[in-house]
């Protein structure tokens, strides 16, 4: 691929890469992504858009005051810290900014190209009000109310397929019947309390590829359909993988990647444009998540 007016962006930023310590969310995993893209020309430099952080007014778009406050003077309560299951850092805040960031660019770039990509996002824990799952900040909501704010779109549909159920996600956009979110996810995993989206499908531990795909197939009819978005986000999440440590499910690389390519073609056959966010990804295995993100830009790359 080369950077030109047809080729899909795709977003990243080094500082995506935060010490954790010893963790099972190894944020390295976007810099090998890029590497391994790179290595195998898949991409070349010029491809990458750096993003910027996302405003003030633009998190407000989506998270409380009160919550963006507690997070700026690091005030969070100890409860409130144990619920977001990674270390509040000066580094962890930048860089979930710049993911917010990171999503809007992805977004802005899928309208004008068709398809864009963000090597990095998919936060889809985050409420209005707390963080929770290794998620701060909502960067799908951020981005989504950001472009409704400012006339871009009116209609989104939000594509999650993360083996964990998009929570802060469907609770943020309840009330919003411009915004239709969509959830496949393993129904006995992470979290607990899972709000409504607007289509849940809730599935068996140890659903395989098969099944899984048939049930995707039918389910983007009816969300596409029924919701008729002027823009698709993407969460493709690669922990629906069968050695994941953090999901159940038993999707194959190719699966996974099948995955990819049925929704990329469904976006594409609507003309609906499409932002492609990376999501969890916890394989026992690093180089596992690594390719299935690859196999993921992969797929986008090779859409018209």
């Amino acid at each position: 691929m080369r950077p030109d007016a047809s080729a899909p962006a795709v977003v990243w930023s080094p500082i995506y890469e935060v010490d954790l310590g010893p963790h099972v969310f190894v944020t390295a995993k976007y810099r090998l992504a890029r590497e391994q893209l790179l290595a195998n020309t898949t991409l070349i430099e010029g491809d990458f858009v750096a993003p910027i952080p996302a405003t003030r007014d633009e998190l407000a778009g989506a998270h409380s005051d009160e919550f963006l406050s507690k997070v700026e003077t690091d005030s969070l309560s100890f409860s409130e810290r144990a619920r977001l299951e990674v270390p509040l850092t000066g580094e962890l805040r930048e860089a979930m900014a710049l993911s917010c960031g990171g999503t809007l660019l992805a977004a802005r770039r899928a309208l004008e190209r068709g398809v864009a990509v963000h090597l990095g996002g998919g936060f889809h824990h985050a409420y209005a009000g707390h963080g929770e799952g290794f998620c701060l900040y909502n960067d799908i909501a951020v981005a989504v109310r950001a472009l409704q704010a400012e006339g871009a779109i009116e209609r989104v549909a939000v594509v999650d397929l993360d083996v964990h159920h998009g929570n802060g996600t469907a609770a943020i956009f309840a009330d919003d019947d411009e915004v239709f979110t969509f959830s496949m996810h393993q129904q006995n995993n992470y979290p607990f309390v899972k709000p409504p989206s607007d289509l849940d499908i809730a599935l068996e531990d140890g659903t395989a590829d098969g099944e899984y795909l048939g049930l995707l197939e039918t389910a983007l009819t009816d969300v596409l359909g029924e919701s008729m978005p002027e823009l698709i986000v993407y969460l493709a999440g690669a922990d629906p993988y069968v050695h994941d440590q953090l999901g159940g499910l038993s999707l194959t690389l190719e699966g996974l990647r099948r995955r990819d390519r049925m929704v990329l073609e469904r976006a594409v056959e609507r003309s609906v444009p499409i932002a492609v966010l990376m999501a969890g990804g916890y394989a026992h295995k690093l180089e596992d998540t690594v390719s299935i993100h690859v196999a993921t830009v992969e797929e986008a790359v090779a859409e018209p």
